[in-house]
This record gives structure tokens, C-alpha cells and sequence, in this order.
């Protein structure tokens, strides 16, 4: 049974706070060859965000002096930063793990040809969005041709080894839901995946990650437009477990945007809901104080009701649904 909320003129959700810190998530840019209905970051062919040098080289200094041991990387699409591949080739010399968040589509975009054997060079572990096995779900929520050119881009990472078993090459696919539901049960939709894909393409990867939409941004408009934004958060607060909690992605994630300032998780970020760091002297903090925190645990995390979307049934992060699973 699902725990039960209370009444919503009573409901908050609940008070948590961080542990010690394991990931940073940057966002790059909100430049992107994609502009998807379920983009929680606006992005698209026309933004222009970018992170600049002086952050970059924060950033790096933060790599290098923290104990962090996982980067990963954001946007729109982050490959299209200009200095996307230093960052990488440098984050993988230092020892970390680097996530590459991926659409697939920019794999074959002109000026990226070779962008998938860099990748696979560095052993990047890719993320790749893929939300549905079906032609016409995928350019439904993505632009027309986008599920044949993501089908030429899971082909091309294949071939470089990436989700064949043995090669350490991690492959992962990204599924989001069509409207304003929950993802269905990861394990059986992971299963469905690999039998369509490789059935009709003979496509393999490693894990299916589901994630659930939030309702915020372009998918959050969208929810208001079609007057289903007052049902969709009130699905995701019946369907609140209290046991997610515990397993939540800002507990030891932190989220960098392109200007260098500091976040519980990337949908805080956009929301614009900064980190609470005390004693800075400032509202906002930045990759300039992290380089001088000691420790993030027990710093409390910024909560809004978008936070039921993580905690809705088996959970959501960006890695794909909680330990409490159905």
C-alpha cells in the first residue's frame, strides 16, 4: 500500500537533509539540436546559455580538490559546449566516473561525427534519452525523425562496444512518460526494451532508467494549457511513499548551472530555488564556495511540491527509479 498523505491544506513536503556529497551534476548549456515537449530545461537550437571559462576552470579546481567521484554532465546538450571534450578527457585522468547525458541524435549532427568514439576513447558512461521503443511516441514528444536518427546513433555506440557485455562500455536509456502519468514498473518496461530493440534492430544496452516527468517548465506549461496541472500533482502526492525519501537524488547530488551557482538538483535549478549555503555572506552560492566548504551533510534541501515527483510511487532520479520499487 502507498502511504497516505494528509489533507492538502495541511500537506508539505517533508523536511530532509543532505548527506555527504558523491556527484555533481553541471549543466553545460541549454544550447540543444533537440527542443522536446517533456524538457524540464527549456532548451533548443536557439538558446545561447553557456557555462564560461572562469566557471569551467572553477569547475576543475573543484574536480581536482574535492572527493567527488562522479561528473555528470547536462543540458540542452552538453557535447555542445566548445570545451565539452577537456572537461571530459579531464574529469577521466582525475579518476572520476563521467556521465554523458545524451539524445542521440546530436551523434550524427555535422561537426560530431566522431563524438561516439571519444566517448567510448574516455570510457563515458552514456545516458541516452529514448522514450519509447515506438517510431511514432518517439517523434511525437521528440520532432519528426528523431527516433530514426536516435536509432542511428544506439547502432553507432553498438559498434564502439557500448551495452555489449564484457566491454565496460555502460550504455543506458532514458524512458520519461508520453503525458502526466508514472512511469510504469522499470524492471518489466527495461525487459519490453531490450526485446523490441533488439528484436528489430539488434540493438543492445545495459539498464532502462525511468524517470518521471515534473511539472515544471515546458512540461509544467503544457500540464496548464491542457488543464491537467491540478491532477497531475494531485496523482503525484497520493502516490507519495514516505520510504523514497531516504534514496532521493539531492541527498548526495549537487547541481551546477552555466554560471557556476549551486543547487539541490537540477530541477531546483530550474526553478531558479538556490542551495542554502550559511554564512557566505551572499544569496547565492557558487563553484567559489564549494572550493572553500568543508562538508555539505546536514545542510537542508530546498523543497517545493515538485519534490512529490521523486517520491511518487517507485521514485525517480536521474538514475533512474528509488530502491522502494513496486
Amino acid at each position: 500500500m502507498h502511504a497516505m498523505l494528509p489533507l492538502l491544506d495541511t500537506l508539505r513536503f517533508p523536511e530532509i537533509a543532505r548527506g555527504q556529497l558523491q556527484a555533481l551534476q553541471v549543466n553545460l548549456t541549454y544550447r540543444c539540436n533537440q527542443r522536446c515537449l517533456h524538457c524540464h530545461v527549456n532548451a533548443g537550437p536557439t538558446r545561447t546559455e553557456a557555462m564560461t571559462d572562469e566557471s569551467l576552470a572553477l569547475l576543475l579546481q573543484v574536480i581536482d580538490s574535492h572527493s567527488v567521484g562522479t561528473l555528470d554532465l547536462t543540458g540542452g546538450a552538453p557535447e555542445m559546449h566548445p570545451r565539452f571534450r577537456e572537461l571530459v578527457s579531464h574529469a577521466r585522468a582525475e579518476g572520476l566516473r563521467v556521465i554523458d547525458r545524451c539524445n542521440l541524435t546530436i551523434l550524427s549532427e555535422p561537426g560530431y561525427e566522431d563524438l561516439a568514439g571519444f566517448l567510448a576513447g574516455q570510457g563515458v558512461e552514456i545516458s541516452a534519452s529514448l522514450p519509447c521503443y515506438s517510431r511514432d511516441n518517439v517523434d511525437k514528444q521528440r520532432g519528426d525523425g528523431v527516433f530514426d536518427a536516435s536509432i542511428i546513433g544506439l547502432q553507432k555506440l553498438n559498434a564502439l562496444g557500448y551495452g555489449v557485455e564484457g566491454s565496460g562500455l555502460i550504455l543506458n536509456l532514458v524512458y520519461n512518460p508520453q503525458g502526466p502519468s508514472l512511469p510504469p514498473a522499470q524492471a518489466q518496461l527495461e525487459a519490453d526494451y531490450k526485446v523490441h530493440l533488439q528484436e528489430d534492430f539488434g540493438i543492445a544496452f545495459n539498464h532502462l532508467l525511468t524517470i518521471t516527468n515534473l511539472p515544471i517548465a515546458r512540461f509544467g506549461s503544457t500540464l496548464v494549457s491542457k488543464g491537467q496541472f491540478n491532477s497531475y500533482m494531485q496523482l503525484l502526492r497520493d502516490s507519495y511513499r514516505a520510504e523514497n525519501l531516504e534514496q532521493v537524488m539531492c541527498r548526495d547530488l549537487l547541481s551546477v548551472d552555466w554560471q557556476g551557482y549551486l543547487y539541490d538538483c537540477d530541477f531546483n535549478q530550474m526553478l531558479d530555488l538556490p542551495l542554502e549555503l550559511p554564512l557566505i555572506g551572499r544569496e547565492r552560492a557558487h563553484l567559489r564556495d564549494l572550493l572553500q566548504a568543508q562538508s555539505l551533510a546536514g545542510n537542508p534541501i530546498i523543497t517545493r511540491d515538485h519534490c512529490f515527483a521523486c517520491t511518487a510511487g517507485q521514485g525517480s532520479s536521474c538514475s533512474g527509479a528509488l530502491k522502494a520499487q513496486e
